[in-house]
């Protein structure tokens, strides 16, 4: 169930919101300072095209707490909006509405993306 759940959602949208995350890591690994941002949107690009059967546990310390506060102020608020955006899209249809979760978890993971482990369920 879970495999065909991750081919429906990287048809429904997965696929964009791949795309923006790989997209903003590249941007963001083009400066030395951005590399640690960069490889972080790498790891979560990859938990986005394929979310079902996998699950995040929030946890960290105090330099996670700062890296998370720079994510916000650069590039995390852009992320979580459009996170936001396709959730409430998702959420008009029932059909859809468990992606709309999905994607209201993105959008918490866009806020606070350090300190974070993704894991299976």
């Amino acid at each position: 169930m879970r495999t065909i759940g991750n081919i429906l959602w990287a048809i429904f949208g997965g696929f964009i919101q791949f795309l923006l995350w790989g997209v903003t890591g590249l941007l963001l690994c083009i400066t030395l300072i951005g590399i640690p941002f960069g490889l972080q949107c790498f790891k979560i690009a990859g938990f986005v095209l394929w979310p079902f059967g996998r699950d995040v546990i929030y946890g960290g310390s105090a330099p996670s707490f700062l890296m998370n506060i720079l994510w916000i102020l650069f590039c995390g608020w852009e992320l979580a909006v459009s996170a936001i955006v396709l959730g409430l899209l998702y959420c008009i249809t029932l059909i859809l509405i468990p992606f709309g979760i999905q994607s209201f978890k993105f959008a918490k993971l866009a806020l606070m993306p350090f300190g974070t482990r993704i894991v299976r369920v």
